[in-house]
């Protein structure tokens, strides 16, 4: 089920978009008024208002008001599912999260983008494919997120090309005169950060959720084979800390920054700390790069999880046209080159990895980065992927605890999501749009 926030809140919600919706109606009858929400915290939001305010000198007829929302993505998203079911026109633009677009896309919440002719090729392959729906685009990638795995370069020596020969040197690096008391930190906790080490896997063996077809295909061998491996080699060899399945991303980011683990697998938001002297005992002495594939699958292939955040239109806004002028704008190269060098946030678009400037914003060498972007794969592009992914949760952790095989589990999951399927009529939509999954 969908989270919501409290009926309680509802009206104050409502409240609040009706009230900006009435501000617009009153404003100057020759000024357009559009609302945006996006990230507003921080560095991130300095950023956001300076570029909104450049915007309108450029386009002197519409008035661009940020709309705040929670930066939790969850709060975020109970916002947006509440005044998008009541059919309120704000905020104009959506941020959404890379796995929100086909779930809005298909409840008919967002606009697809076809009619402004954008140019899809210009934009990291895996992004786009993230944000397409029944054949259509419904939203322009803003910036990327994608795992990594974080290595000590004071221990090992060079990237691992498989990962039997990352779990090899995470041993080896535990087993040294004043070595790590870990080899490998990752989020075993049940949520969905264990979905995004999985999907990381499971591309490694060349298995997925999905396939091209839309069908289910979570318990073939090499899903399997997958799960076996973060039980049995990722866990139960105790090359990873007894309670990591209860873990998130900042558990794994301290032990790491302390200098407690050889390897880690994150999103690259810990680089800029662990790299600060002041409170890192691993700055300078760390690298990243794409989880590997696994050596004994031909079919693998190194695969870094899917995220970031994207922007559309709201489908009841009443300024659609000028709601895309502006997302064309923040997602145009300067624009997303100016967030990389103020925020450190991955740019969607190839060309800007051959950009000199780039190479001081990103605190990764550029190289690794477009690497691990390419290596990218989204979670199932579906709109019942919040089920899809509580189902999941549930039945991996029960493997990872050894409450249930692997086999057993990934046969539980993959019954339990085809009668998800079935029961929403979502079978013959996801055959249709189902792309490398």
């Amino acid at each position: 089920m969908r989270d919501l926030v409290s009926l309680s809140y509802l009206p104050i919600v409502l409240a609040v978009a009706v009230l900006l919706g009435a501000c617009a109606r009153t404003s100057n009858k020759n000024e357009t008024v559009l609302t945006f929400s996006g990230s507003a915290l921080g560095a991130e939001g300095t950023l956001v208002q300076k570029q909104l305010k450049r915007f309108m000198v450029l386009n002197p007829g519409i008035r661009v008001e940020l709309q705040r929302t929670p930066d939790d993505a969850s709060q975020r998203h109970q916002l947006y599912v509440q005044w998008l079911n009541a059919r309120v026109g704000n905020p104009s633009i959506l941020q959404l999260d890379v796995v929100w677009t086909p779930e809005f896309a298909a409840a008919g919440w967002v606009l697809p983008l076809s009619r402004y002719g954008p140019s899809s090729g210009d934009f990291f392959p895996a992004t786009i494919e993230a944000n397409t729906w029944a054949g259509k685009l419904y939203a322009l990638p803003w910036f990327a997120d994608v795992g990594l795995l974080y290595r000590r370069t004071d221990l090992i020596s060079g990237e691992p090309k498989t990962l039997e020969e990352m779990v090899a040197s995470a041993h080896g690096a535990m087993s040294r005169r004043g070595g790590p008391r870990y080899g490998i930190v990752w989020q075993g906790a049940r949520y969905e950060g264990l979905i995004t080490g999985f999907v990381e896997y499971l591309g490694a063996f060349g298995g997925r959720i999905i396939d091209d077809k839309g069908e289910v295909v979570v318990n073939r061998p090499e899903a399997v084979r997958a799960l076996e491996f973060m039980r049995d080699e990722l866990y139960g060899s105790h090359v990873a800390p007894l309670d990591v399945l209860t873990w998130h991303e900042e558990e794994a980011r301290f032990a790491f920054q302390n200098g407690n683990a050889a390897f880690m697998r994150n999103w690259p938001y810990p680089v800029a700390a662990m790299s600060d002297t002041a409170q890192s005992k691993v700055a300078g002495k760390f690298a990243v790069s794409p989880i590997p594939k696994s050596g004994t699958a031909p079919a693998g292939h190194s695969t870094a999880a899917l995220g970031g955040a994207q922007l559309a239109i709201n489908a009841y806004s009443e300024h659609p046209n000028a709601a895309y002028k502006l997302i064309a704008y923040l997602t145009a190269p300067e624009q997303m080159l100016e967030r990389a060098q103020a925020v450190g946030q991955y740019p969607t678009r190839p060309a800007l990895y051959d950009d000199p400037r780039l190479k001081t914003a990103i605190a990764i060498p550029l190289d690794d980065a477009r690497r691990a972007i390419e290596s990218a794969t989204p979670r199932p592009v579906t709109p019942i992927y919040t089920e899809l992914s509580e189902i999941l949760q549930i039945e991996l952790h029960r493997a990872l605890v050894r409450q249930a095989e692997p086999r057993d589990a990934l046969n539980s999951a993959a019954a339990r999501i085809n009668t998800l399927i079935d029961r929403t009529g979502m079978r013959k939509l996801m055959s249709q749009t189902s792309r490398g999954q």
